[in-house]
């Protein structure tokens, strides 16, 4: 997984910290929150599965597949 360096104001950051203490939450997660909420505010897919079902346009329909049956093993 890239990583990669962010820096902030100190203000910036206290408010950061007490949020995510708030919310029980380390800093890892409240970026991860907060990059999902950039791409979905720029119309951009967050995920590989939502990138294709954009591709396959919105008249495609989900099927759900049935269960396979077991197959009864024949002994003599």
């Amino acid at each position: 997984m890239p990583g990669k360096r962010v820096q902030f104001d100190e203000e910036t950051w206290q408010q950061i910290d007490l949020l995510g203490r708030d919310q029980m939450k380390d800093f890892q997660e409240l970026a991860d929150e907060a990059f999902r909420d950039l791409l979905k505010k720029h119309g951009r897919p967050a995920s590989l599965k939502e990138a294709l079902r954009r591709s396959a346009g919105m008249s495609a329909t989900v099927h759900q597949l049935q269960p396979r049956k077991a197959k009864k093993s024949r002994r003599r």
